[in-house]
Formats: C-alpha cells, structure tokens, sequence
C-alpha cells in the first residue's frame, strides 16, 4: 500500500516538474565518426567509409556490432558480408527503406509464406547463369513497383429505381 502511495506520488512529482513534456527526453546515440574508428573496423566497413559520417547513431551501432563480430566469422561468411554491405552501399535511400519494409513484412509472414519464398530462392538460384541474366533484364525492364490495389475491386451495383435496370459504378478506392 504503501509503496503504491509512493509511486503515486512520484507520478504526479514528475508530471509536475515536466507538464509540457508529452514524451521522454532521450539523447542520440553518440557513436565514433570514420576517422574515429580502429584500422580494423575500418577495414570491415570499408564499402560505408564513403556515408559513415552521415549514418544515424543506432545504424552505426548495428554496423560496429557486426565489426565486432567479424573475425569470428568463416572465411566464407566474411566474403558473403562484404558483398552484401557493398550492395547495400550502393542501394538508394528510397531502394533500403523498401529491402527494411520487405523483410519486416518477411518475418511477420506465416512459415508456410516463408518456406515458398525460399523454395523459389532455391529454384532461382539453381538456374543457368545465362537463364538468371534473362530474367534480371527483364525484371529491369518492367515498370516500378506498382500501388497496392484497391481494397474494392468489385465495381458495386447501384439498385434500380423506378423501373431502371441497375447501373455499375466504378470501383473507387475507399
């Protein structure tokens, strides 16, 4: 009872103190600039040497983390990363939002989704290099991805009156 009593009053001591404040005051995550970092992190982050400076504090952290974690990796693992943050280097700030919604959307997937979508990763990737090209040009040469479609695309019907046959009205996005 007591201890309810004292966080009570705590609650209301610090809505006191702040009542503008609708939201807790929390500062950036400091982390090293380029010139700041070790030869080694360096080395290991060398495809983002170029945007570094300009990375948010929590990215900068995930890429450290993963600095760190590097030399513990397989030769194989280390190539695979390297590639991959050379990829991502040069991915367009509007190209990494899209990959980050994607796997968002990945992980809330059921594992029957998942499971497809690596079966077909698993297809594409047993395919000849010359097949693989084939489809790569023509997925580049396919328009942006297009608008999610509407959530009605059922045109509705429109009652007759008075003796009129009914009318289809166009579906509009509601």
């Amino acid at each position: 009872m007591a201890r309810t009593r004292f966080g009570l009053i705590f609650a209301v001591a610090l809505w006191l103190v702040a009542p503008n404040s609708s939201a807790v005051i929390v500062p950036p995550l400091s982390q090293p600039s380029w010139s700041e970092l070790s030869a080694e992190q360096k080395r290991v982050l060398s495809p983002l040497a170029g945007e570094w400076d300009q990375l948010d504090g929590f990215r900068r952290k995930k890429w450290l983390g993963i600095a760190q974690r590097y030399q513990a990796l397989s030769p194989d693992e280390q190539t695979r990363i390297q590639r991959r943050m050379t990829t991502w280097a040069k991915l367009t700030p509007e190209e990494r939002k899209r990959a980050r919604d994607q796997y968002k959307s990945m992980q809330k997937a059921p594992p029957e989704k998942k499971e497809a979508v690596k079966l077909k990763w698993q297809e594409y990737k047993d395919l000849p290099e010359g097949e693989k090209a084939r489809l790569e040009a023509e997925a580049a040469s396919k328009p942006a991805a297009r608008p999610a479609p509407s959530k009605s695309t059922v045109a509705p019907v429109v009652p007759a009156v008075s003796g009129n046959p009914p009318v289809s009205m166009p579906a509009t996005n509601r």
